[in-house]
């Protein structure tokens, strides 16, 4: 059983079933490749299905021994997990010797959440007689009531707007497409800056179609965001250290404690691929769109 025919097949695997990155792809090709690395550093020739727990306990001294940190030590060992289901699942093995691996206990630091109090007052510090104002509410309503990434949100599109059935349709990682329920407040809000501002712009070529423009006419980048969130933090005067993120944490988290399904938070984060003919994978829209309403504190 040939270790670099088993590596070929399981890069084919990812990027075709599982639909993942070019980046994602080759850091579980690194995690791999260090196995490979260690076993032929020790002369150990066996092959996949032939390791055993004591092999993977010696793997694990070894990346040590290179001052690879618990929180790298346990990427690496998930890689050489998500690889030996691969084999198992591609029945090219009957079982698994890495189950009983222990990875190194990593201390996970939980994600800022705001509380709903503070993101009403955040948007109510906004000044909007001041010419960005109704587009940087419009943002962190977005933000807020869809739970969208950055990424997502500086390349959102009029055309992908759906209000009629309160919707919105982002291209997440791994150029994925999904739908994501948004509230009525933001749409209003999304309208508004239309109205106020976008409207009133000269708009640069190739830009028509982005709803969050800068002065100039072309989409905000990034790093944008970031600086209106961080300035906009200061004026409302919370003291939390806050960022683009720290509205799709609070998206996801005050759904779950509204007593939102799991699976369909999950779904709205975009952990589950779609594809423009399935809407979606698991639920159906309808579905989605009641709990957005149901439990989202600005859907109403």
């Amino acid at each position: 059983m040939n270790w670099q025919l088993l590596v070929k097949g399981f890069s084919g695997f990812l990027k075709l079933e599982k639909s993942l990155s070019a980046n994602s792809v080759e850091a579980y090709l690194r995690d791999i490749e260090k196995l490979i690395q260690f076993l032929e550093y020790k002369k150990i020739e066996l092959t996949a299905d032939q390791l055993q727990l004591n092999h993977f306990r010696d793997f694990l001294k070894w990346i040590n021994e290179f001052g690879l940190n618990a929180t790298s030590q346990a990427r690496i060992i998930s890689g050489i997990k998500a690889f030996y289901k691969y084999l198992i699942y591609e029945d090219l093995i009957t079982h698994d010797p890495s189950s009983l691996i222990e990875a190194p206990k990593t201390s996970r630091k939980l994600p800022s959440v705001l509380s709903v109090p503070e993101i009403e007052l955040l948007l109510n510090s906004i000044d909007l007689s001041i010419p960005e104002g109704e587009r940087n509410k419009a943002i962190i309503e977005t933000l807020y009531s869809s739970g969208l990434r950055v990424s997502e949100l500086v390349n959102l599109k009029i055309s992908a707007i759906y209000p009629e059935i309160g919707f919105l349709k982002v291209t997440g990682k791994g150029n994925k497409e999904r739908l994501v329920p948004i509230g009525k407040i933001a749409l209003k809000q999304i309208d508004n800056y239309f109205k106020q501002n976008r409207n009133h712009l000269k708009i640069k070529k190739g830009e028509e179609d982005i709803v969050f423009l800068n002065r100039r006419g072309s989409r905000l980048t990034r790093e944008m965001i970031f600086t209106i969130i961080k300035n906009q933090t200061k004026i409302a005067g919370i003291k939390a250290s806050i960022s683009p993120h720290t509205f799709r944490h609070s998206f996801a988290t005050h759904l779950i404690e509204g007593g939102a399904d799991l699976r369909a938070v999950q779904d709205m984060l975009g952990h589950e691929s779609i594809t423009t003919t399935e809407i979606y994978t698991h639920l159906d829209r309808e579905y989605l769109r009641d709990v957005i309403i149901q439990f989202h504190p600005r859907a109403k």
